[in-house]
């Protein structure tokens, strides 16, 4: 089995706004509420190469790994993949950005498959990812409409 993820939200916000804060990886700690550090470790051209670590878990455990990802701004869209992908035989992300009625959405898919050796499988790790990415999207929705409604609508 592989497992395969594909979540929306559409954000009240002009599109340069999304791009822009969704997209600063420096920001991703109090974007997203389960990161506690990112490190970027390398820049070539579109591409970044980063440490992601993650805030401990439910039994102390801090996850942390490295992943890169390339952004277009022209077609909008984000392709990522774990270079460390830990429990992972492989993880493939794609983020799609695209105008609709009442604002921007913001698509993730994630596509990946388990270690035998993972502490859970395929269907449980969608399972947690489908949840999580809920939970996240709808933080990102709102900081992004907050700022929306703070007139910060240009790139940086």
């Amino acid at each position: 089995m592989i497992g395969n993820t594909d979540n929306s939200i559409t954000l009240r916000a002009p599109m340069e706004l999304v791009w822009r804060m969704t997209n600063d990886l420096e920001s991703w700690p109090e974007l997203f509420s389960e990161y506690a550090t990112v490190e970027i470790l390398e820049r070539d051209g579109p591409t970044v190469r980063f440490r992601l670590t993650m805030h401990p878990d439910a039994n102390g455990k801090v996850w942390g790994w490295v992943s890169e990802r390339t952004a277009d701004p022209e077609t909008r869209t984000v392709l990522a993949r774990r270079v460390e992908p830990g429990p992972f035989e492989y993880m493939h992300i794609q983020w799609t950005y695209r105008e609709v009625e009442g604002g921007v959405e913001m698509r993730w898919k994630q596509q990946f498959k388990m270690r035998p050796d993972a502490p859970v499988g395929d269907e449980a790790m969608t399972q947690h990812i489908n949840k999580n990415s809920a939970i996240q999207m709808t933080r990102i929705k709102r900081l992004v409409e907050e700022a929306a409604s703070r007139g910060e609508h240009h790139a940086a």
